[in-house]
This record gives structure tokens, sequence and C-alpha cells, in this order.
């Protein structure tokens, strides 16, 4: 059932993008926290380093970022509801010295001063979309980790597979670096 509700999920972002709907570039569909950490772990995220949260929804990776491993996170979240809901969670923790959220498309962004960028869009929707983006501004050394699908041009560093989340799904990691 949970894999007939997440095909039915990427069909509607799918056709979505096929009709050019612009607003929106994947669903919202949380990362359980489990796997949050373990994303932040595999891209070597460290205290005092910068990463961006590509589509970041409720912000759980953003505060994840910024009060367990101490680093500056910003997030890019298209919906204002979900923006204002990350930013609240942000100032109502006490994270807002290391922690925000930008609200805008995410395609138009400057991600140069990343360490890190987490990723968990769809392939052909969006993450083949900001591959060339992430190509031009990265600088060498910096860390992508997507989360279930890869980058079609790029070639992983590594990557690990998830058997149960702890909600029943399994999950792949891609770590690559530039």
């Amino acid at each position: 059932m949970r894999r007939a509700c997440w095909l039915l999920v990427i069909g509607c972002a799918a056709l979505s993008a096929q009709t050019g709907d612009a607003e929106k570039l994947a669903p919202y569909y949380p990362t359980p926290e489990t796997i949050v950490d373990k994303m932040l772990r595999l891209g070597g995220l460290k205290a005092g380093e910068k990463m961006y949260d590509l589509g970041s929804g409720d912000g759980r990776i953003v505060i994840v970022a910024a009060q367990k491993f101490h680093a500056e996170a910003v997030g890019v979240e298209l919906d204002k509801d979900l923006c204002k809901q990350s930013t609240a969670k942000i100032l109502k923790l006490g994270l807002d010295k290391n922690a925000h959220i930008i609200n805008g498309d995410l395609l138009k962004q400057n991600y140069s001063s990343a360490d890190l960028v987490t990723v968990y869009l769809l392939p052909d929707a969006v993450n083949n979309k900001v591959q060339p983006l992430l190509d031009k501004q990265l600088k060498k050394g910096t860390r992508i980790v997507a989360k279930d699908f890869d980058f079609r041009n790029w070639t992983p560093e590594k990557v690990e597979n998830i058997a149960d989340d702890g909600e029943g799904r399994s999950h792949t990691l891609y770590l690559y670096r530039k």
C-alpha cells in the first residue's frame, strides 16, 4: 500500500512538471528523522560548515544540521506555508543565528558558499534541472547528498542502502563530491 501511495506521489509530481506547473517542482514528502541524521553524517557535515537543503519542506534537515552538527544551515523552500512553519520552529528552538529558510525557487539561488548540499527531489523533474546549476556554482570539495534519486551525470563517491528507516521504507543515499 505504501509503495502504491509513493508511486502516486511521484506520478502527480511528474504530471505537474509535464503540464508546466512551475510552482511545484517536487511534492512535500518529509524525510524520516533517522534518515536526516544519516544524510548529514554521510555528507561529513562539521561544525561551522555551511549547508543547504534544497526543497527544505518543514525544515527538519536544516534544524538538525544547526542543532546537532552546529553548522550554518539554510533551507530553500517554495511553499510559503512550509516556510513559515519551519521558520517558526527555528525561532522557537532558538536556532535563528545558525539556521534560516529562504522562501524561493531553488533553481534561482546561489550555492557557491556551500560545503554540503542535501537533496530529496525527483530525478527527471528536478535533480537533472538543478545539476547544471550546482556544477556551475559549487566549489571544489563540496559534498552533495541525494536521497533515493541519483543525479544522471554524476558518479557517486559512496552509495548507502538503508533497509528500514523505522517506518517500514527502504532508502538509498548517494554521496557526490564536486
